[in-house]
């Protein structure tokens, strides 16, 4: 029995974090012993590269805004564990939370003494607590995909609706060294006769989306393609678009993310929504749609801290994600001076992702470090420095909480300050700002 919150967090902590497994047959024994929650939540399943966050927050508010009580299920969090569990955008208490580490902990103890493989790993158990929490909780869970999607311990339910966002290089030493390698994992979560929407995707990624929606007769719904988009030039913090898919029509949409992909992001939730209403034979309301994504934010996406001087955090801790910040910086921030706060995961590709940022031709980029998370390395930023003595644009210093009050001192009111490279990295960055 735990009888306190760090010690239901010391559970659930102090499991192995990663087992390579073809398939997930643990997870089914695991979920069986517990009474299969999972066999009687309606939810949509989200799996993705980036954009994941976003989908999840917009689908929300959409779904909240028709009374439904909805859950979510998110990773990383970024202030407290809680928020992994949340309902109705309300993370988990921690009461609720020692009563589920209590109520898997007697079940986790059987399958590490009798399971062959050993018992379930930390994600496994908080997935298990997520089902288990949700079945009594909410009418609706939108459940994120933890890595890749085929063989991710969240892969064990039916959906209503499932979508893929991006599709881009990450998670290589799991998923695979080739798009349509990752595509396969990503595609896994596609369901027998189950709808599938999928974001703009790269072509050789979208072929085995294709093909894997044909197999399963599960509709394909894409961006760009049954699903249109036109961007409105917009000034100001917010992005402005025309939506249609099928008979279903809105004009002038707007969304307080910024980001040609945030429009992506929204439309995949929004065409997830429809799908979802319809299927259950209600009517979307577009005051209810317009209403609901102007509304919502997702914590550390291009996320503004302070007004003046600009402040803001973002969690691109990918290379397909630091393509969409140059794209985005280059678009909204031409005239601003940009002064780059970056620290990064050492296992990610972070010398791609500082060849990326350094073409944004009006950027100073300072290098630091960070205490990662658990055992997880960070990269040492002398030695990425050291790539590229010949640039004056790019400097170290070590300390970040120095290197913010050095980069302050130096910028005007105009400028931009952007710290990025890991959502670990923003989350600290954050508590530190948020200090009375």
């Amino acid at each position: 029995m735990v009888e306190n919150y760090d010690d239901a967090l010391s559970f659930i902590h102090g499991r192995t974090k990663f087992k390579k497994s073809d398939h997930l047959n643990r997870m089914r024994q695991f979920l069986e012993l517990l009474g299969n929650p999972q066999k009687e939540l309606s939810a949509i399943h989200v799996a993705g590269t980036n954009g994941k966050g976003s989908t999840v927050a917009y689908l929300r508010d959409l779904l909240m805004s028709q009374g439904y009580t909805v859950g979510t299920f998110t990773s990383p969090f970024l202030i407290r564990f809680n928020e992994r569990i949340s309902v109705d955008g309300e993370p988990i208490s921690d009461s609720e939370l020692i009563k589920l580490v209590n109520r898997v902990q007697p079940v986790v103890a059987d399958l590490d003494a009798h399971y062959p493989e050993g018992g379930p790993t930390e994600f496994e158990i908080i997935t298990a607590m997520m089902f288990l929490y949700f079945k009594s909780q909410v009418d609706v869970a939108v459940i994120e995909v933890g890595i890749g999607g085929l063989l991710d311990s969240t892969n064990v339910f039916t959906p209503v609706v499932s979508v893929i966002t991006t599709i881009g290089f990450d998670h290589m030493k799991i998923l695979g060294n080739t798009l349509p390698e990752i595509a396969a994992q990503k595609a896994g979560i596609i369901k027998q006769g189950v709808p599938v929407v999928a974001g703009r995707l790269p072509e050789s990624a979208m072929q085995v989306v294709e093909t894997t929606a044909a197999k399963n007769n599960s509709p394909l719904y894409r961006v760009g393609y049954e699903v249109t988009t036109k961007i409105k030039s917009e000034t100001g913090w917010q992005e402005k678009f025309d939506y249609q898919f099928g008979d279903q029509q809105f004009k002038g949409l707007t969304i307080s993310m910024l980001g040609d992909y945030q429009v992506d992001n929204a439309s995949c939730a929004l065409t997830a929504f429809i799908i979802y209403q319809t299927q259950r034979h209600q009517i979307v309301r577009s005051a209810d749609i317009t209403r609901s994504l102007a509304k919502t934010v997702w914590a550390g996406r291009f996320e503004p801290l302070n007004q003046e001087p600009l402040i803001v955090i973002d969690g691109a801790h990918n290379e397909p994600a630091i393509e969409e910040l140059r794209a985005l910086l280059k678009q909204r921030f031409s005239e601003n001076e940009i002064y780059v706060l970056f620290s990064v995961l050492a296992d990610k590709q972070h010398d791609k992702m500082l060849a990326t940022l350094r073409t944004v031709p009006n950027l100073h980029i300072i290098l630091t470090t960070f205490q990662g998370p658990g055992t997880r390395a960070v990269t040492d930023p002398k030695a990425l420095a050291a790539q590229y003595d010949e640039d004056d644009r790019i400097e170290v210093i070590d300390n970040w909480q120095m290197a913010i009050g050095v980069i302050l001192q130096r910028m005007s009111a105009e400028d931009l300050f952007l710290i990025t490279g890991s959502l670990y990295f923003i989350s600290d960055v954050r508590a530190f700002f948020e200090e009375p």
